[in-house]
């Protein structure tokens, strides 16, 4: 790594740690940072003084700690798995969205909602945006494969399908079920970190480790397809495969993701294009940069997303895709 890179590197950890702390230090209830920092370490089993108690410490450790590390989970994951889909597709506007995931998450959580109830307690919600995700990226798979054809735009308008229709699905299930739980579909489908606990918490990890590690191990394939796919098949890569596979493992760390974070968009489209200008278009430093960016924008879209009405929470989607579309109009405009 160059001298810059391990200067951007410490100043992007420096920058992660302060918001990690500012997001447990900061919502409805602010809480001071020293007593946060003895009742951290407390719990890591050191002694450095009394920290927090009763349910000051309860907010720290149970709630506002595990939505920290699910907000750095889900933006990392996101960010990375935007990275890969926009090589593999050659389209600077992909991301984890664009191919029916998150349609097929926001289908399975509001047939939970509206329909079936918590047949599976804490766990059914996850589960059932797990499952329709899964659906959706089968769907897309099988309509790539009935077309006969593995080229990225077939890909695009397979995904763009699947997600009209499970969009569709979607509104008439809210529409079919119980009217009274319209707030939590609504608050759902915009995307939010609430459901974040140390039980979940390991779904969420498995989608970020996924995510990072697929971009790791496929990094010398996708940096030959930069250059085209006769650069990529002289070569030797086997170009169909490699998109196939790339694409089947993000929709799998995608579902895990938006399992337990609701539909959160943008932070697969926005991440990437900055992490190209920060460290440029090869795959290794990329992933590594496209994690940790995606990481401080959810910290910072979740804290921003407490605070602005406080005691009040807006959904986090909100505030990421606010930050996409003006990102989106001044990509536009200044190519």
């Amino acid at each position: 790594m160059t001298a810059r890179a391990w200067a951007l590197s410490g100043a992007g950890a420096a920058l992660l740690l302060a918001l990690a702390l500012a997001g447990i230090a900061y919502g409805s209830t602010p809480l001071p940072l020293g007593a946060i920092l003895r009742t951290l370490a407390g719990a890591a089993g050191l002694d450095v003084g009394q920290g927090l108690s009763g349910p000051a410490a309860r907010i720290v450790l149970d709630l506002r700690l595990p939505r920290t590390v699910l907000a750095m989970s889900v933006g990392a994951g996101l960010a990375v798995v935007g990275a890969l889909l926009q090589t593999t597709t050659r389209n600077d506007l992909a991301d984890p969205f664009l191919f029916g995931l998150s349609s097929g998450a926001a289908a399975g959580a509001v047939s939970v909602i509206t329909l079936f109830g918590d047949r599976l307690g804490v766990w059914t919600l996850p589960a059932a945006a797990f499952a329709g995700a899964l659906l959706s990226a089968l769907a897309v798979l099988v309509l790539l494969s009935r077309e006969g054809g593995k080229a990225p735009e077939r890909l695009v308008i397979a995904g763009l399908a699947v997600s009209f229709l499970f969009g569709a699905l979607t509104t008439w299930l809210v529409f079919a079920g119980d009217q009274r739980a319209a707030y939590s579909v609504l608050f759902w489908t915009a995307g939010g970190l609430g459901l974040a606990g140390w039980s979940n918490l390991p779904l969420a990890l498995f989608g970020a480790g996924l995510a990072i590690g697929t971009g790791i191990v496929f990094r010398h394939g996708l940096d030959a397809l930069l250059g085209g796919e006769e650069t990529a098949h002289s070569l030797g890569i086997d170009v169909a495969r490699l998109r196939l596979s790339v694409f089947a493992l993000s929709a799998l760390a995608t579902a895990a993701l938006v399992a337990l974070s609701g539909v959160i968009g943008f932070v697969g489209l926005m991440v990437p294009h900055l992490a190209r200008a920060l460290v440029g278009v090869r795959h290794g430093p990329l992933v590594a940069a496209s994690a940790l960016i995606g990481a401080i924008l959810l910290l910072i879209s979740d804290l921003a997303s407490r605070v602005v009405l406080a005691p009040q929470e807006l959904p986090v989607g909100i505030v990421t895709s606010a930050l996409g579309a003006a990102f989106v109009l001044t990509l536009v405009l200044r190519r």
